[in-house]
């Protein structure tokens, strides 16, 4: 019997990729016979290659012509692209098939950024992107997001530090734009107020800014960053018992393993349909709700185009710490 041949369609980024998860897993699940695909960026390939319900990850190729090249030999039967931007459109103009594409509601952004006024639907990104798959059928399962570690990147924590062995509270330091982020000195002032062991997590940009948060912070902490891969990052995330972070993928990673999650938010809103998916119960979204310079951006900026960063320098570094000591 011939199989059905889907291509997902998403290149970046580390938490849009995440978001993605419940349209794979749905459409295996859901429709008879099915083989699915997923082409992405190299550097995200290790985000989706360990998933039982892809049967091929696809990266981009130097140019246009090579990666199309390689994915006609494919013979796919439909593309599903949740990305959509001018590169997909050439892929499917090229590769001639079948597609269907998510609504990203590019105009509704712009008046909530721009004019303020609040047009989104009140929908999150994973049922926008599970909509997709309306004309086969599928229905969302409601388990929320998944993220596979491979055995060889799980990180045995006691190895890390045995106070941390028995909990701990994960605080993201970075995030993609620094007006996403807790600045260096909020997060110093909210790690002296925790009750429980703290691990830094992220990346090796974050490396330097996360040494300077820990020799500042009087209590047991551990800087992780840039000493793990994503997946090993993954990992602790896992197993903490508490992530506080920002808008950003590891977010969406603490999402997929239902933790608690207290989320802080600088210039994005969760109005934009990318707040925490199915986390557990007791999260918490922690904003500035009624700055009328907010969002500024649907994505980010290097640094606050007001310069007094309000959004974040005055979230309540109490109230912070005391709900993660709270619900740990």
């Amino acid at each position: 019997m011939h199989k059905i041949k889907f291509l997902i369609i998403r290149f970046s980024s580390i938490g849009d990729i995440v978001l993605t998860s419940p349209v794979v897993r749905n459409l295996k699940k859901q429709v008879e016979n099915v083989e699915i695909h997923y082409l992405t960026k190299s550097q995200f390939k290790s985000i989706v290659e360990n998933n039982p319900y892809i049967d091929k990850v696809h990266t981009l190729k130097n140019s246009l012509s090579e990666t199309v090249e390689n994915l006609k030999y494919e013979h796919f039967d439909y593309i599903i692209d949740l990305h959509r931007n001018i590169r997909t459109a050439r892929f499917k103009s090229k590769l001639r098939i079948i597609s269907f594409s998510f609504e990203k509601l590019n105009w509704e952004k712009w008046l909530l950024v721009n004019l303020k006024k609040n047009k989104m639907p009140d929908v999150h990104i994973v049922d926008r992107y599970i909509d997709t798959l309306k004309i086969f059928d599928v229905k969302n399962d409601n388990l929320g997001l998944d993220y596979f570690i491979p055995k060889k990147d799980e990180v045995d924590v006691s190895s890390i530090s045995q106070d941390a062995a028995g909990g701990y509270v994960g605080v993201v330091v970075g995030a993609f734009h620094n007006t996403k982020k807790l600045t260096k000195e909020k997060i110093v002032v909210i790690c002296n107020k925790l009750e429980k062991p703290i691990l830094l997590l992220g990346g090796p940009d974050n490396k330097e800014e996360a040494e300077e948060i820990r020799k500042a912070v009087s209590k047991t902490i551990i800087n992780t960053c840039g000493k793990y891969n994503l997946n090993q990052s993954a990992s602790l995330v896992k197993q903490a018992n508490v992530i506080l972070t920002p808008d950003t993928g590891l977010m969406h990673i603490a999402s997929a393993f239902k933790k608690k999650i207290v989320s802080v938010w600088g210039n994005t809103v969760p109005e934009f349909g990318m707040y925490p998916y199915l986390p557990h119960q007791e999260s918490e979204i922690v904003e500035i709700k009624d700055l009328k310079c907010r969002p500024c951006s649907k994505i980010g900026f290097s640094e606050c185009p007001k310069k007094h960063f309000k959004c974040i320098n005055d979230l309540d570094e109490k109230f912070i710490a005391k709900k993660i000591n709270d619900i740990f």
